[in-house]
Order: structure tokens, then sequence, then C-alpha cells
């Protein structure tokens, strides 16, 4: 199986820890890391300096798509940040608990 790091970003805490829960409830992820950040961007043609929450999100690529249409779903930005990186290694422990943890409750 193989394995994907997401990222994705959310205006408050609140909906940071809301998206988190559901996606592990779902059994979409394995693990979500919540960190706060400032994001400087620009937005149809304005530059924003906003502060805002990074969900650095572990599961498998199989639960990509289940857990990209989740995100898009639930999130208040109208053209949220979803980026998939491939893991391409790691501690086989963890990277076989994620295999474990990921879809062990049904969604």
């Amino acid at each position: 199986m193989s394995h994907v790091l997401v990222l994705t970003t959310t205006s408050t805490e609140e909906q940071a820890q809301a998206l988190a829960h559901s996606l592990i409830e779902l059994g979409l992820v394995a693990c979500v890391h919540i960190q706060p950040l400032r994001s400087v961007y620009r937005w149809k043609g304005e530059v924003f300096d906003e502060p805002e929450w990074r969900l650095a999100i572990k599961t498998t690529a199989e639960r990509f798509e289940a857990l990209e249409r989740h995100i898009k779903e639930r999130h208040s930005y109208e053209t949220p940040e979803i980026v998939r990186i491939e893991i391409d290694g790691g501690s086989r422990e963890y990277l076989r608990w994620i295999d474990e943890s990921v879809g062990s409750v049904s969604s």
C-alpha cells in the first residue's frame, strides 16, 4: 500500500479541529497534525496576510480521492489548499500503523 501526506489549511482552529475529527472518525486518515501559521498570498488580485491553521494529514493513496471529496464538501474556502505528497519511505512500523488505522471505521 502506498502512503501520502496531504496538506490543507483553514482560517480558524475550530475549523481545523472539526475537519481533523471528521477525517479520523470516518476512517479516511490515520493522523492529523494541526499547526498555526501565517499566510501571505494573492487572491483575486489582492494580497492578504492572515493567520491560518495547517493540517498535515497522513493516509493511504487509496483513500486520497475520498479525502479530497470530504475536504471540498466541508471546507469554508472557495478554493481550499489540497496538496498530495507521496511518502516514498519511512519507518516500516509507522507506515504499517497508517495502513491499520485507515479504513478501520466504516465510511
